[in-house]
């Protein structure tokens, strides 16, 4: 057990320890070299606590693991929403701004639908790659000018009114770590050789903790006699999900629901189009049976809840927190053999 056990702790270690060091050295090299403040959040630190989840899911494909590779992205999913939103609204109730729901929680919804139908009809091929990563550049371009007009109108200043849940993904990791911060001091020479070397030390780190923690659930799955896909489902998906759940947790302790809120919204979106659409795109394969004809149709209805939930008086109460984390350990018993 203790072979089984070091590899997968020690692994998501790892992962999220490289993943910040990958962040902040991307983030201090793009910021001296220039970069807005505003495109360097909305992709570098907007998928900076997405970098276990995608490094987890493309190494399980490339070693023939489906289970874990897509377990991960729709366990993270569902944990994002009924766990992490859950504890966040238990804490604190997360006001939710009309502006993210008709943008944003939306969006996760449809893509959530088109995930579970392109999966349970045709192998997620590179085809299907190329077409999930080119909606997130889009989404991403969308949400740059809606961030960029809301500036200039002057909206900025006013949190909620005039920001996405990619702008909250992003705010959210920077208030967490002032480190993926950018520095804003415009340079070359010295000043980009530290940034880099964190930023190559952090890209070792994660890839490094991806192979522990994927052999050591592949071990554990056959040392239990169970599926890699539940393993991949619950705990490769939960501790690959710790950034979220660290930055919504501080989020909602600092009265900002809504940044809680966009947080994982713009990660479910990220994980499905980024995350699923690399797996796919370098790793081709079909999700597991089991997946297609639960799992899938599990994040679809609890994204709808939590739609349901946020546009009843535009908050998420205590008490329905609880019902989302009391849904989260329904699911892992309904699925947990």
């Amino acid at each position: 057990m203790f072979d089984t056990w070091l590899p997968l702790l020690g692994g998501l270690i790892l992962l999220v320890a490289g993943g910040d060091l990958l962040v902040r050295g991307a983030v201090q090299v793009a910021g001296n070299l220039g970069v807005s403040p505003l495109v360097i959040g909305l992709t570098l630190v907007g998928f900076g606590t997405s970098t276990p989840e995608l490094v987890t899911s493309v190494q399980a494909a490339l070693i023939g693991s489906p289970g874990i590779a897509y377990g991960n992205i729709v366990g993270s999913n569902i944990a994002n929403i009924l766990l992490i939103v859950g504890a966040s609204a238990v804490l604190f109730p997360i006001v939710v701004t009309s502006a993210a729901l008709k943008r944003d929680a939306m969006v996760m919804v449809a893509v959530a639908l088109g995930f579970a139908v392109l999966a349970a009809s045709m192998p997620l091929g590179r085809v299907v790659g190329v077409a999930f990563i080119a909606a997130l550049m889009a989404y991403v371009y969308t949400a740059f000018r809606q961030e960029r007009r809301a500036t200039a109108a002057g909206n900025g200043a006013s949190h909620g009114e005039g920001h996405g849940a990619v702008y909250d993904k992003s705010e959210a990791l920077q208030q967490a770590d002032p480190g993926t911060v950018p520095a804003g001091n415009a340079g070359l020479g010295r000043q980009l050789f530290l940034p880099l070397a964190i930023a190559l030390a952090g890209l070792v780190l994660v890839v490094l903790g991806g192979n522990f923690l994927v052999s050591g659930a592949v071990t554990l799955a056959q040392s239990w006699g169970i599926s890699d896909t539940v393993i991949g489902l619950t705990i490769v998906a939960v501790g690959t999900s710790l950034p979220e759940f660290v930055t919504s947790v501080l989020a909602a302790i600092r009265r900002q629901g809504d940044v809680a809120f966009g947080n994982i919204v713009g990660s479910n979106i990220y994980n499905i189009l980024g995350i699923g659409g690399a797996t796919a795109l370098i790793a081709p394969g079909t999700v597991p049976a089991e997946i297609v004809s639960f799992d899938n149709l599990v994040m679809i209805a609890v994204s709808l809840l939590l739609v349901l939930f946020a546009w009843s008086g535009l908050r998420i109460a205590r008490w329905e927190g609880a019902v989302l984390a009391a849904g989260y350990a329904a699911y892992v018993y309904a699925i947990w053999p």
